[in-house]
């Protein structure tokens, strides 16, 4: 049996969409520092992506979305960490409740972006789905 350590993690980030914006946060102490990434987060055994989806943007930035649906997937080898996951796209729409840094310990900031305006350096999954042509507005 190979070993489990080397096998491929499974993350979900949610693109969520706002008054034609996406939410992104400033990334730290984790793997992809200082990049600007989507909430989200590992999917847990046993966990459905839409409840995966759910709980991570709560955990993260304390709000609540609707309209949740599959936005794409990437494969991201990480070299410089030796990390290999591949990452769902979810996208939702906001629904409700004020954007807050809920674990400042792994986020420095949270902000909306008009998606021709990204920030950068981009986390590896979203600089993935750019060169596939994805959208979560299409």
């Amino acid at each position: 049996m190979k070993d489990q350590k080397n096998r491929p993690g499974v993350g979900i980030g949610v693109a969520i969409l706002k008054n034609g914006k996406i939410l992104l946060g400033k990334r730290k102490n984790t793997h992809g520092e200082n990049t600007w990434a989507y909430p989200g987060g590992h999917l847990e055994y046993g966990e459905s992506w839409e409840e995966c989806s759910y709980r991570e943007v709560m955990e993260e930035v304390g709000i609540e979305i609707k309209n949740l649906r599959f936005g794409t997937a990437t494969n991201d080898i990480f070299k410089n960490e030796q990390k290999h996951y591949i990452t769902i796209c979810m996208v939702a729409d906001y629904a409700s409740g004020e954007v807050k840094i809920m674990e400042p310990e792994k986020c420095e900031e949270w902000d909306w972006f008009e998606w021709d305006k990204l920030p950068q350096p981009l986390f590896l999954p979203i600089v993935n789905q750019l060169k596939a042509g994805f959208s979560p507005f299409d």
